[in-house]
């Protein structure tokens, strides 16, 4: 499947054998620290930090560059729009379209700290199970009501896609050919409407059949974490590079290179 993110969970590293608890808590605090840059060159260096901490967990470069590329496509109008539609004195036009700057700065930005922290989030689940690190945030006390929703929407991803392939192949089988047509837009209207329908019901028999096996809220696993001091020690690491990071960000070393580009 395409979108599990856990596939190599198995594959030894030092984010592999690290405390789930220790490396989300870290790493969930060293994302935040990401999202609230604000300058170019310490997003860039959050980015080189994510390729590291990517190779740390030794997944392959072709299963994180596939995520990658998604990510990227729907960045990439950001860099197309923002600059020809950002507020303020344009410094040169495009096609008549004024071109700021600031705008592209400000694309450019988003799409380095969101490329980070795509990289962060395949450190964090892909190096873990993602069922352990589901029971490891509710270690952590993250609300009941948020990891069952991650769980169980990141499960059932897999069944309605798979529904959706069986509701394809069974059209196929049956003549339909989709071409940009009126009949095609409102078959696959039908399709996607039929697909809701049977997700909702499957939802609704699988809840049911959860209750009626005493689910109340919460999972219960026999799942024991052993913390040791070097778990510690790279929770601090991480912690200490995150501190780094949004201080160097803060304290605006960079404002002044930034402002040369314009």
């Amino acid at each position: 499947m395409p979108l599990d993110i856990d596939r190599f969970a198995h594959v030894g590293s030092p984010l592999q054998r690290w405390d789930p608890r220790f490396k989300l808590a870290a790493l969930g605090v060293l994302v935040v620290a990401v999202a609230l840059i604000k300058t170019i060159p310490v997003a860039a260096a959050a980015l080189i930090g994510a390729v590291v901490l990517v190779s740390l967990a030794c997944l392959p470069a072709s299963f994180v560059s596939q995520g990658v590329k998604w990510v990227s496509l729907f960045l990439l109008p950001f860099l197309l729009i923002m600059p020809l539609s950002y507020p303020g004195e344009a410094a040169f036009h495009i096609l008549g379209l004024p071109f700021a700057w600031e705008g592209f700065r400000l694309a450019v930005l988003i799409v380095v700290k969101a490329l980070a922290i795509v990289l962060f989030a395949y450190a964090m689940f892909g190096s873990s199970r993602f069922d352990i690190s589901m029971i490891a945030l509710q270690h952590l006390k993250c609300p009941k009501v948020i990891v069952q929703m991650l769980l169980f929407t990141y499960r059932y991803i897999f069944v309605f896609l798979a529904e959706m392939r069986r509701m394809d192949v069974a059209m196929s089988a049956r003549g339909f050919v989709k071409r940009a047509d009126r009949r095609t837009l409102r078959v696959m209207g039908d399709f996607v409407g039929t697909l809701l329908v049977r997700s909702f019901e499957r939802t609704e028999r699988i809840y049911k059949a959860m209750l009626s096996k005493g689910y109340q809220g919460e999972f219960h696993t026999l799942v024991v974490f052993n913390a040791t001091s070097k778990d510690l020690v790279k929770a601090v690491l991480i912690l200490l590079g995150a501190a780094l990071l949004f201080g160097v960000d803060v304290a605006g070393i960079f404002n002044r290179a930034e402002l040369g580009w314009y």
